[in-house]
């Protein structure tokens, strides 16, 4: 669950509670995804508790499937404290419990018809891994299109050199790769697209996606790299980036599955194919900055 401050006056530092709605990086996509009407299924846990049992409320309401979720006993559903600038980026603070894998779990019956979107440190951290590792080898095997977001915080920086290796195991797994420049200035200390996909993208996954915020988007491929240029949202239209990259990373698959764009056709993709999935995730995240929310409206909003 999230919880969004701003600032009472511009410049002041204190900071008041205006909204809070349900969150995660993955969830947020996945809410994008149901209200689009693009049947989707959420693997994950919350606690059995009053906020637990609201976010799975929520995700009813919302289209996804909870077929394969699961409220825990013993366990807290988590808190993230959102303290948005005048930009409306967030400045966040976590409360959460360490997240382990379960003991008993059931996966979907994947297909090269499906579409596999996984990421941030749920995806790396020791305690999930041999249940992500689980599902993203059933996935492979199966054809489906994986997509990584690697969201890299930098509340986990001091992790990066033991988390490398499981982030290049899930790049190879992957067929496309999504991450922001500020995820790669972290990680490698750069934010040149080019330089990314050359040293530490292509030598495990083809097919590369690099967000830069409010200026370009670059798709690098084997073949060729492409620069699509973000329209700028003017400054008094945006109300929170939370979940700008999550929509974006829901409209982009959305547009692949509406067009039925499989693995195999991903690497002989023109610009025209390419630029019509980024318009489509560039759509749905300019939707969400203009909104407290981190999803796309529903719609009969």
């Amino acid at each position: 669950m999230d919880i969004l401050f701003r600032e009472k006056e511009a410049g002041k530092g204190e900071y008041v509670p205006f909204a809070s709605v349900p969150g995660g990086s993955t969830f947020n996509s996945m809410v994008s995804v149901g209200r689009s009407g693009v049947p989707c299924k959420f693997m994950g846990y919350t606690g059995n508790n009053k906020v637990g049992h609201q976010i799975v409320d929520f995700m009813h309401r919302n289209g996804i499937s909870t077929e394969y979720f699961q409220v825990r006993d013993n366990e807290r559903a988590a808190i993230s404290l959102a303290y948005l600038d005048s930009n409306g980026d967030a400045d966040y603070t976590f409360y959460k419990e360490e997240p382990l894998a379960a003991t008993d779990y059931s996966m979907p019956e994947f297909t090269d018809r499906d579409y596999f979107l996984f990421g941030s440190y749920y995806s790396i951290c020791p305690g999930l891994r041999p249940q992500v590792k689980d599902i993203l080898h059933a996935a492979h095997r199966a054809g489906t299109v994986i997509y990584y977001d690697i969201n890299f915080r930098r509340s986990h920086s001091h992790q990066k050199q033991e988390l490398l290796p499981v982030i290049q195991e899930n790049c190879r797994l992957s067929s496309i790769v999504r991450g922001s420049a500020d995820d790669f200035d972290i990680l490698f200390g750069t934010r040149d697209s080019e330089e990314i996909y050359s040293k530490h993208i292509s030598p495990f996954c083809p097919i590369f996606i690099c967000t830069a915020g409010a200026g370009h988007i670059f798709i690098c491929t084997p073949r060729e790299t492409y620069d699509f240029t973000v329209p700028q949202i003017p400054a008094d239209e945006i109300v929170s980036t939370v979940g700008a990259g999550d929509s974006f990373n829901a409209g982009f698959l959305c547009a692949m599955y509406n067009n039925a764009i499989r693995g195999d056709a991903l690497q002989d993709m023109t610009k025209t194919q390419w630029e019509c999935l980024v318009e489509n995730g560039i759509r749905y995240s300019s939707q969400v900055c203009r909104s407290q929310d981190n999803y796309i409206k529903t719609p009969s909003e």
